[in-house]
């Protein structure tokens, strides 16, 4: 499983970016572009999403997998992980299974916790978007619309539709991979290590993804974790206050230039 990647710098400690369920390495654009100033950062597609390949088979030990390979692949040594929601689950499935080649770990709103489903309506949605006879990204949306309400996230779900030169729509996601493993994909990372290295988990304060009952569980596992807040941000709290965010994560992942900004304050 090659995956497909976006290289947004060279020079700096290596950074790889994962996005989350449906998403794609261009919902990390804007802070990939930033973080870049300081960081070697990769935006990465995860299996059966943006340009990577598809394949029946999805779960964390697999897709960890895949970017085990990538970084053995490009001559990663160790690396930085950033990850959100399905992306950090898979972030924290490479450092509690390979915790030698992960350096600093950042974990955007999840938990390494089974969830309850929560997209069974979004799926409905997608499916019932008839690709052969749609003429048109608002007509799918206004079909969409029937099972979610918010505008935003439905323009987030249709950046995987896309059209082809005969003027036929069709998903990049690979749809029925990522039905058929959604009850993988709601469970936590199935490695059984302890991470001993430096992790932060940032949350939206408006989200029930991270919660005061995973504490335990987080610490169990990442015994020097720590949480930062975003205040009026729900689970998308990278798009809702992206300066904060990157601020936060900045930070973490450059404690020195951290420390040496709030000494010249």
């Amino acid at each position: 499983m090659k995956l497909h990647f976006k290289q947004y710098s060279t020079q700096g400690e290596p950074l790889l970016i994962l996005h989350g369920l449906f998403g794609s390495l261009g919902n990390w654009a804007w802070h990939s572009r930033e973080l870049a100033r300081d960081f070697a950062v990769i935006g990465l597609d995860l299996r059966n999403h943006g340009g990577s390949p598809h394949s029946d088979d999805m779960n964390y030990a697999c897709m960890a997998q895949d970017v085990l390979e990538f970084m053995d692949d490009h001559g990663i040594a160790r690396c930085h992980l950033l990850g959100h929601s399905m992306g950090g689950k898979v972030a924290m499935q490479l450092a509690l299974s390979v915790s030698e080649r992960v350096d600093r770990l950042v974990v955007a709103d999840i938990a390494p916790v089974t969830y309850p489903g929560q997209h069974d309506s979004i799926f409905d949605g997608l499916l019932a978007i008839d690709l052969a006879t749609i003429g048109s990204r608002s007509a799918a949306d206004m079909v969409l619309a029937q099972y979610e309400e918010d505008e935003l996230v439905r323009q987030f779900l249709l950046t995987n539709l896309l059209k082809r030169p005969d003027g036929v729509f069709y998903w990049r996601i690979n749809l029925p991979a990522l039905q058929a493993n959604y009850l993988s994909l709601r469970e936590r990372p199935p490695a059984d290590g302890v991470f001993e290295g430096p992790v932060l988990f940032v949350k939206g304060a408006l989200s029930n993804y991270i919660t005061e009952q995973h504490r335990g569980e987080i610490l169990r596992r990442f015994p020097h974790a720590k949480t930062k807040l975003i205040m009026h941000t729900g689970h998308w709290l990278h798009a809702e206050k992206p300066q904060t965010f990157y601020r936060i994560v900045h930070n973490f992942l450059n404690p020195a230039a951290a420390d040496s900004s709030a000494e010249s304050t």
